[in-house]
């Protein structure tokens, strides 16, 4: 129902090579401090100006989406680079806003695509570069992500770690919030880039995910942000890989299959609004000003890994 047809082993092998890379360049940009460099700002320059220009010209990477989310991700990754590593940064205020706001602007993006795919009313039409279907499906998880941006909690509550890599954790950010996340964007990728969803949808979210449940607890918007960072210069300088390689996946289309998934989606977050409700309810705490969750236990166990 979900993918064109049966995956091949090799499909499942490639999807487990991505997944495996971004975990390691990942841990490469979070405990090495010249490696962040290199690989966000360095990288990026050489890209931007001697290959891209190339690479993605007449491809489904070469639109505005995708250089925003690119430069988005990147900004995040140095931004959060500056907070782990310049002395005494991470202790203003005003700057722990930077993380929560580039976070919901990179929602803010995937929902305008999302309400723009419905707008167009496309019935199976090429869409810059790929086969796309409109439909309610866009709307529900549009909402699903203004609910996702909403319940992000505990701004002034970001610390670092006080282990040698010096991670960016985030508290009042907890499983629940972050799987719901997961399942709204992947169900952005599936209803507005369903050939790449594969990829982009599955093995990008896994990644950051896995970090943060069995890696480096706390830390997954710092993943998120170097994972897609990542993937996106990546899609940018190969995009054939994800459109015409012997890897790429195909989306079914199926609008039964784009309703399921944009409806997990909504509910998912729907449920986490009402727990952010209830627990503000319950507490009387702020959940921007304050942290909202800090009698949890996973709280509490993320809390103690800082300084």
């Amino acid at each position: 129902m979900f993918f064109y047809e049966s995956l091949p082993f090799t499909s499942w092998l490639m999807w487990l090579v991505v997944f495996l890379v971004l975990i390691g360049l990942n841990e490469l940009g979070r405990r090495s401090k010249y490696g962040g460099i290199f690989l966000f700002v360095v990288l990026p320059i050489i890209l931007t100006f001697a290959i891209w220009p190339k690479t993605t010209e007449g491809t489904s990477v070469n639109d505005w989406f995708h250089y925003a989310k690119v430069y988005s991700a990147l900004a995040g990754c140095i931004g959060f680079w500056i907070i782990r590593h310049v002395k005494d940064v991470s202790t203003k205020k005003w700057v722990l806003c930077f993380p929560p706001l580039i976070l919901a602007i990179n929602i803010c993006e995937a929902v305008a695509r999302d309400f723009q795919i419905y707008g167009l009313h496309l019935n199976k039409e090429i869409f810059e570069g790929m086969m796309t279907l409109s439909g309610p499906w866009n709307i529900m998880n549009g909402v699903a992500g203004i609910l996702n941006i909403i319940t992000i909690t505990g701004w002034f509550g970001i610390c670092i770690s006080k282990d040698k890599s010096k991670d960016m954790l985030w508290p009042d950010m907890l499983w629940f919030w972050i799987v719901a996340y997961d399942i709204w964007n992947f169900a952005y990728t599936y209803n507005c880039l369903p050939d790449h969803s594969w990829y982009c949808g599955l093995a990008l979210l896994l990644a950051p995910t896995f970090a943060a449940f069995f890696i480096k607890k706390g830390a997954w918007l710092q993943h998120r942000a170097q994972t897609l960072a990542l993937w996106c210069m990546f899609a940018m300088t190969c995009p054939s890989f994800i459109d015409e390689s012997q890897f790429a996946v195909r989306s079914s289309h199926n609008s039964t299959a784009l309703f399921i998934v944009s409806l997990i989606a909504l509910i998912a977050n729907i449920a986490v609004f009402i727990y952010y409700v209830y627990k503000i309810v319950k507490t009387k705490r702020n959940p921007i000003k304050g942290e909202l969750y800090t009698d949890l236990n996973s709280y509490k166990e993320i809390k103690a890994l800082s300084e």
